[in-house]
């Protein structure tokens, strides 16, 4: 059975994370994914390692900032030693910095290349987790996606099933194309049309548009080891998270 996942920052709005930490593993869960604000200080990493091994529940995918990456890998690297991390993915790239054109994201895929070098050389998978930006093709008519992979060729891949479709592009097709390099997976689902507005238009895994028996079979023929349930702005974090692990659990 597969050891599903959870993404922390579904409950960010949900405090304390001592309790959150105790609710996922309550519903199931082996497994955690961090996120930069959980890493902010040296006393918030102890904090967590030590409710981490309170709970049973590991953590070996993290979201990390490229700024932390570029400027203080050792303390990246300090902190994912500390909580068991193996894979370290950049998560996101705010507007105003995301290339305007296909030049630029060839440029961009190169920097992740370069700031990925020392977590590699610690034995540790470096990757990006998409968007949906990425999945909008360029005015030259290229992919983001593709050309950041293409110029970054160590790279791997945590897919965001959910943000590729809302990107416009279809999650079958980005699971074939990338599945020699995803080594994980977001399983988030995306509402019917005019449903669940006080949760951004989000859903639980499995309560949604997506056709999540096609996407896990497709998965399970890739590298992908870890898949991780995520919702963007649940009114009710425990309901997101047990939902969302009956339904993987039947995939």
């Amino acid at each position: 059975m597969t050891d599903f996942s959870y993404q922390l920052y579904s409950s960010r709005n949900f405090p304390p994370l001592a309790d959150t930490l105790k609710m996922v593993a309550r519903n199931g869960y082996k497994q955690v994914e961090g996120y930069g604000a959980l890493f902010n200080d040296e006393a918030a990493v102890n904090e967590l390692e030590a409710n981490l091994a309170a709970t049973g529940l590991t953590m070996p995918t993290g979201h990390f900032g490229l700024d932390l990456i570029e400027g203080d890998p050792s303390r990246g690297l300090a902190i994912a030693k500390a909580l068991g991390i193996t894979n370290v993915f950049v998560p996101f790239l705010m507007a105003d910095q995301r290339p305007a054109d296909s030049e630029g994201w060839k440029a961009f895929g190169k920097r992740l290349h370069a700031a990925g070098a020392p977590i590699r050389d610690a034995g540790l998978n470096f990757g990006w987790h998409n968007h949906d930006f990425e999945f909008r093709p360029t005015g030259q008519g290229d992919l983001p996606q593709d050309l950041i992979l293409a110029a970054a060729p160590d790279l791997v891949v945590e897919l965001d099933i959910a943000w590729v479709q809302k990107g416009g592009g279809d999650p079958l097709t980005a699971v074939a194309k990338y599945g020699d390099r995803i080594v994980a997976a977001h399983l988030k689902d995306i509402a019917p049309e005019g449903e669940c507005a006080d949760e951004d238009g989000w859903a639980d895994v499995g309560h949604g548009v997506m056709d999540w028996p096609a996407i896990m079979a497709a998965l399970r023929k890739t590298k992908a080891r870890y898949f991780i349930m995520e919702h963007d702005n649940p009114s009710d974090h425990e309901r997101f998270a047990r939902r969302s692990i009956e339904t993987a659990r039947k995939l």
